[in-house]
């Protein structure tokens, strides 16, 4: 599935880098589209209030020990029976998907949609998931066994038989995010379920502000979760050499052997509403989501920094000097990061944030993420305080009006969004 859809991609991108870019700005949506609810989980807390204060009077930290030399971001202590009420539900729910669910009720919730049958069986779902959580005592028993025998290929499918129980492979099966989702909160609309690491979490937002932006839809809750601090998904960033380890530092001041990422463990939901329909329930909007672009660049030596110029390209048009920041999605990881580096360099003026400094990398979720801290930071008017000694981490001196959101994957998928002040 995700090599077909990389493909697809890469050829979209082919595509766009033979036209000519003496295009016009892009066109904006037929109707306006608005974030009017927010849900957060990470390892700041639990709540728009809680990520609000940690950013602003918490210095960033990780998790050192817990699996050294690696270096992770766990959750915060979460009550999950606050949003998922039933613990049949609850038990049956890898912590990923917990993650998910109580992000996504807290979304609906924030966006006065919570416990409104009528609404919610309008509301559309899209969410972006990563496989589930492996039974590491199973795959540890099995390897111990076979690491005992010459005769492998019958004692293999025995314990598979016995060890890797049915009903906890489907709990874990990543298109049942979004069914938890709506057997717990009840939204009952039109649901899908991306799958594709960084890009996947790009295109859930980009397809809900389209739907909307386009009349297909008036409510949509989109987001993602990510469980990264779990000793599988390290071994697999690990192997593929971007695994932070050792020493901490803020994301976009990792260089040497302290480039990696820090996985995070985190579920981000939005609520992406029509501006009419909002207007006609009386709810305020957090920000407007003008714009969202994907690419997805294959990560060849040129073709990443391409994508990031081909999508600013677009926005450029739109911004106002002295009024904007961005919210950057940077991993910690390379070439990726310093690419971004690189890009943001070259737009001297414009002051940046990188969440994974304090959240850590979520994945799918990052995304996600970023948007809902960049619509906070738009519904307080200002950036949270900047840290480390990035140059271009540093105060905005006007009014902040509007945010560039950044997903740049560890390897290919890049994203970027322009959400704005709704006032």
């Amino acid at each position: 599935m995700v090599r077909a859809k990389i493909s697809t991609n890469e050829r979209q991108s082919e595509a766009r880098s033979l036209v000519a870019r003496d295009k016009p700005a892009i066109a904006p949506h037929a109707r306006e589209v608005w974030i009017t609810g927010l849900g957060l989980v990470s390892c700041l807390g639990d709540g728009l209030d809680a990520h609000w204060r940690a950013l602003n009077e918490s210095e960033p930290a990780a998790d050192t020990t817990k699996f050294a030399p690696y270096i992770a971001h766990p959750h915060a202590a979460i009550n999950f029976a606050s949003q998922i009420e039933r613990k049949s539900d609850l038990r049956q729910m890898e912590l990923g998907q917990r993650l998910a669910v109580h992000a996504a009720g807290a979304a609906l919730q924030s966006a006065g949609l919570k416990g409104n049958a009528e609404l919610l069986a309008r509301t559309d779902l899209i969410v972006a998931a990563g496989g589930g959580e492996r039974d590491l005592a199973a795959d540890e028993a099995i390897l111990t066994g076979l690491a005992q025998t010459e005769d492998r290929d019958a004692p293999l499918n025995q314990r598979l038989l016995n060890d890797l129980r049915p009903t906890l492979f489907l709990g874990q099966l990543p298109n049942l995010f979004a069914g938890n989702i709506s057997i717990v909160h009840g939204v009952t609309g039109a649901s899908r379920t991306l799958i594709g690491e960084e890009a996947a979490g790009v295109d859930a937002v980009r397809i809900a502000a389209a739907r909307i932006g386009a009349g297909q839809a008036d409510l949509t809750l989109v987001g993602g979760s990510c469980h990264g601090a779990r000793k599988d998904w390290l071994l697999y960033i690990s192997a593929e050499g971007h695994a932070l380890r050792e020493r901490f530092a803020p994301v976009l001041e990792r260089s040497g052997p302290s480039c990696g990422l820090a996985l995070a463990s985190l579920g981000a939901f939005l609520v992406v509403e029509a501006a009419e329909h909002a207007r006609a329930r009386a709810v305020p909007a957090l920000a407007r989501l003008s714009v969202v672009l994907s690419e997805c660049s294959g990560g060849g030596l040129e073709a990443r920094p391409a994508a990031l110029e081909r999508m600013w390209e677009d926005l450029a048009p739109l911004l106002r000097p002295g009024q904007v920041a961005l919210m950057s999605g940077a991993t910690g990881a390379e070439p990726a990061t310093a690419d971004e580096r690189a890009f943001m360099a070259a737009r001297p003026d414009i002051p940046v944030r990188a969440s994974g400094t304090y959240l850590g990398h979520g994945i799918e979720a990052q995304f996600p993420m970023n948007i809902a801290l960049g619509a906070l930071s738009l519904a307080h008017g200002r950036l949270y305080r900047a840290t480390g000694s990035f140059e271009l981490a540093r105060p905005l001196e006007g009014p902040l009006t509007q945010v560039v959101v950044t997903g740049v994957g560890r390897a290919r998928g890049e994203g970027m969004a322009l959400i704005e002040s709704a006032s």
